[in-house]
Order: structure tokens, then C-alpha cells, then sequence
């Protein structure tokens, strides 16, 4: 049976009060009613997916420059975790830096958008995730359906 898009849960992991405000946006204008989450550091998630206050399936959202616990130290927990190392994650950030965007690919992320780069308003990334969690089979889902 196909995954439908509203059980999806978009985790945001993003210290930036104005980029969360506009991820949002974008998904109220694309009129996406997925559940949102957001933690406000790398050890704020952390402490969320250990106390498993996500509803699962989800998907994380990652900023890399964040107090307390940057994205890439984050990352690197999760995937040294067997719980949850098979996180489906995606980098928005505003590093360009090529060292960080080899460590993200390095940590098995599923995509790296630079937010310069991309609408300011988020439309086309969440146009994006709302397509992939469309058609993807996510771990998590399957008992749900049957």
C-alpha cells in the first residue's frame, strides 16, 4: 500500500527563528498539512529522538551551524546510533563550504541545499520533500497500512 504524505512528520532542526517561520509559510501556501517538529539544536533532536517524542515516519530537516550541537556533530551521532542511523536526512543551511558538503554526503544525507541558493521562501524544498515522501516507502509506515 502507497505511504500517503500526511503521515509523514517533517523534523526541523534549525536554530534560526526566521528560516523556521518561513519553512511554515512554504508549507501553508503549498497547502501541505504534514506534522512539524522542530528542535532548536543538534542536542535538542538528539534528546527528542532518544526520548521518541517524533512520530515516525519522519523525516529531518538539518541546519548545520547551530549552538550546543552543530548539524555535523549531530549527524555523526545518529549514524554511529543503530537506532537511528537509517534517519532519512536533508541538509538546509547556509553553508557553501565544500568540506562540509563532503561530510554531510560522508554521513549518508539525502540531499544538501544551500538556503542562498534556494527560494527564500523555501517553496521549491518543500516542493521536493512533499514529492519524495509522496512516492518513497519509508521504514516506519508499513504496519500502519496493512
Amino acid at each position: 500500500m502507497t505511504t500517503h504524505a500526511n503521515q509523514v512528520t517533517l523534523f526541523v532542526v534549525e536554530d534560526d527563528d526566521v528560516d523556521y517561520i518561513a519553512i511554515q509559510r512554504s508549507l501553508q501556501h503549498l497547502k501541505i498539512a504534514n506534522p512539524l517538529v522542530r528542535a532548536t539544536d543538534g542536542q535538542e533532536a538528539l534528546e527528542m529522538l532518544q526520548s521518541k517524542s517524533i512520530q515516525h515516519p519522519f523525516i529531518m530537516l538539518l541546519d548545520l551551524q547551530m549552538p550546543r550541537m552543530t548539524g555535523l556533530e549531530l549527524l555523526s551521532t545518529i549514524r554511529n546510533n543503530s537506532d537511528f542511523k537509517d534517519t532519512i536526512v536533508f541538509i538546509l543551511t547556509t553553508s557553501d563550504d565544500e568540506s562540509d558538503i563532503v561530510a554531510s554526503y560522508q554521513h549518508n544525507v539525502a540531499g544538501y541545499f544551500v538556503k542562498d541558493e534556494v527560494d527564500k521562501e523555501f517553496f521549491d524544498v518543500i516542493s521536493l520533500l512533499d514529492g519524495y515522501w509522496q512516492i518513497v516507502h519509508l521504514p516506519g509506515n508499513s504496519e500502519s497500512n496493512q
